[in-house]
C-alpha cells in the first residue's frame, strides 16, 4: 500500500452517475454466482482545506435494485428479502475523514432498516484527469463484504439457498468543484 497522498481540489465534488456504479455479487445454491446493481445512489465526498483527506457518505436506494431478471428483482424487493418498503436505503458513512492516496482503507458504519455495522472498504484511487467536458474528473474504485443475516436480511434462509456473503463493489466517478 503506497503512502503517497493525492492533492484535490477542497470542498464538495459531485457524482458523475453516467460514470459510476455500485455492483453486487452473491452466491446462490452455493454453485453460482448472481451480479446485479442498484441503479439509484447518491455520494457525497468532501475534501478539507488541506486538499488531502475528504469525509465520504453514500446512499443507495434499495428499489432500484437489477439483476436483469424482473421476477427475480421483484422477489428480492419483497418482505422475504430486502423488504424496500420498510427498509428503503442502505447508507454508508465513513467513521473519519480518509487520507486519499493510490490505495488505501475506509472504515465506516452501513445502517440497513434500524441496524448499523461496522464495514471496511478497500479503495483503489484512480486520479483525477480532464474531461472532454472541460471539467476534472477523479475516480475511484472499492470493494468490501457485508453478511446479509448481520442486517436481518432473510435470516431464515439458509446459506446453501443464498450466501450469508454480499460482495460489493463501487466504481465512482466525481466531478471536481466549480469555483
Amino acid at each position: 500500500m503506497t503512502t503517497s497522498e493525492q492533492t484535490l481540489t477542497t470542498g464538495a465534488w459531485t457524482l458523475d452517475p453516467a460514470h459510476s456504479s455500485v455492483n453486487f455479487t452473491v452466491r446462490h445454491l452455493g454453485i453460482s454466482k448472481v451480479r446485479g446493481r442498484f441503479n439509484k445512489f447518491d455520494t457525497s465526498f468532501v475534501v478539507d482545506p488541506s486538499g488531502a483527506a475528504a469525509t465520504i457518505e453514500a446512499t443507495v436506494y434499495l428499489d432500484s435494485f437489477d439483476t436483469g431478471n424482473e421476477q427475480r428483482d421483484a422477489h428480492t424487493r419483497s418482505a422475504d428479502l430486502l423488504d424496500v418498503e420498510k427498509r428503503p436505503t442502505l447508507h454508508f458513512k465513513a467513521l473519519e475523514p480518509v487520507q486519499v492516496a493510490e490505495e488505501f482503507e475506509v472504515t465506516g458504519e452501513v445502517t440497513l432498516g434500524g441496524v448499523t455495522k461496522s464495514v471496511t472498504l478497500d479503495v483503489e484511487w484512480g486520479g483525477v484527469r480532464e474531461h472532454q467536458d472541460g471539467k476534472r474528473h477523479a475516480g475511484f474504485s472499492a470493494t468490501g463484504t457485508i453478511k446479509r443475516t448481520e442486517f436481518d436480511v432473510a435470516p431464515g434462509l439458509p446459506n446453501a439457498m443464498l450466501s450469508d456473503k454480499i460482495a460489493i463493489e463501487l466504481d465512482i466517478q466525481l466531478i471536481e468543484p466549480q469555483a
